[in-house]
């Protein structure tokens, strides 16, 4: 037990230095089959599977998520392999795990969205066969979220947050209410800004909006209520106990998008 906890606070310790806190669904709700396109990043350390990270089948063979999820591997752990697993609860011993090959921006850096610069926080992994059975989620087009903005449709509208990890049901303590969690989750929220690289949603359980926490890294925001499949940015940061603010990195933006067309068609 006390190597299982040590390997998971190295995971944990590396994703607090790439990248501020970002996981698991806070204030939210079992996803169960509603988005079976979302799945969690798997790590092997010492023989021992850990789930780390969310991310979306884009492609029938193509998984996005964040490059601070991709860069722990690749540089603390020496491997670019892993798995990804869409079963609706994880669990390292029977779940079904498919291979793949990890690949990390190459600009990304460990700056974080400090100033709201382009931490190039976008990451793919290539499965070695087609997701079976999946259907991948829709890409937005170019300018999509800056498009609703100036249109005034932006505002208002419902997201939904998806992903693996630990959670928060009250807003009450600090870290002390962050629970462990192994459930594909999702919660419903609304924006609060917009800026060139990164979009900001409130996750305010008082004005009933759900969020992201530890875990849910690399994981998707979709435009539109819980049965929406527009994926419109990734969950890379937020506060840091997880109660008030999202800070997600666009996928419409010419820069994540001359990332992607590497490995997807898009629309």
């Amino acid at each position: 037990m006390r190597r299982a906890l040590a390997l998971c606070s190295m995971v944990v310790v590396w994703i607090l230095v790439a990248s501020s806190p970002a996981g698991a669904i806070v204030y939210g709700e079992f996803d169960g089959n509603r988005h079976p396109n979302v799945g969690t990043m798997v790590v092997d350390i010492d023989g021992d599977k850990f789930s780390i990270c969310s991310g979306t089948l884009i492609d029938a063979d193509t998984f996005l998520t964040a490059s601070h999820c991709t860069a722990f591997p690749e540089q603390v752990l020496g491997t670019d392999r892993v798995w990804v697993s869409f079963d609706p609860v994880f669990d390292p011993v029977t779940s079904t795990l498919l291979p793949g090959t990890t690949h990390t921006h190459p600009d990304f850096g460990f700056s974080g969205p400090g100033g709201f610069s382009d931490a190039h926080d976008i990451a793919v992994i290539e499965l070695d066969a087609p997701a079976a059975g999946i259907t991948p989620a829709q890409l937005p087009t170019e300018g999509l979220l800056a498009d609703l903005k100036a249109s005034k449709q932006l505002k208002g509208q419902t997201f939904t947050a998806v992903g693996y990890g630990t959670v928060r049901e009250t807003r009450k303590m600090a870290w002390q209410s962050i629970l462990d969690n192994n459930e594909r989750r999702f919660g419903l929220q609304h924006m609060l800004a917009l800026r060139p690289f990164w979009f900001q949603l409130t996750m305010n359980q008082a004005t009933g909006d759900a969020g992201t926490c530890f875990g849910d890294s690399g994981g998707p925001h979709f435009l539109g209520g819980e049965s929406s499949n527009l994926l419109v940015s990734i969950t890379v940061t937020g506060d840091l106990w997880c109660k008030a603010t999202d800070t997600t990195y666009r996928v419409d933006t010419d820069s994540a998008r001359d990332f992607l067309e590497d490995f997807v068609t898009l629309p």
